[in-house]
């Protein structure tokens, strides 16, 4: 499976800025969007906006790096579950 990562401007209706579409073998997975200084001490972390299919998960997990949600997204994407973000 092939993650790509693409850069667009999601209106979230706060301070993030930094968004980005992550495709899996070219289909639409997951939105991941950056947190602004307005989220304390998760400030630089990435949120999961939106996820599709196996990739949906009500908790809307936030991720240390965009290394490390990717990493989950594979995960979900081959069945494995869970896994630490």
């Amino acid at each position: 499976m092939t993650l790509q990562l693409q850069p667009v401007q999601v209106a979230t209706g706060s301070d993030d800025q930094e968004s980005r579409l992550v495709f899996a073998d070219g289909f639409l997975a997951a939105i991941l969007v950056q947190l602004s200084e307005q989220h304390g001490e998760d400030a630089g972390k990435w949120f999961l906006e939106a996820g599709f299919g196996r990739v949906d998960d009500y908790r809307a997990p936030i991720f240390a790096s965009l290394d490390a949600a990717q990493t989950w997204i594979e995960a979900r994407l081959a069945g494995i579950g869970d896994i630490g973000s």
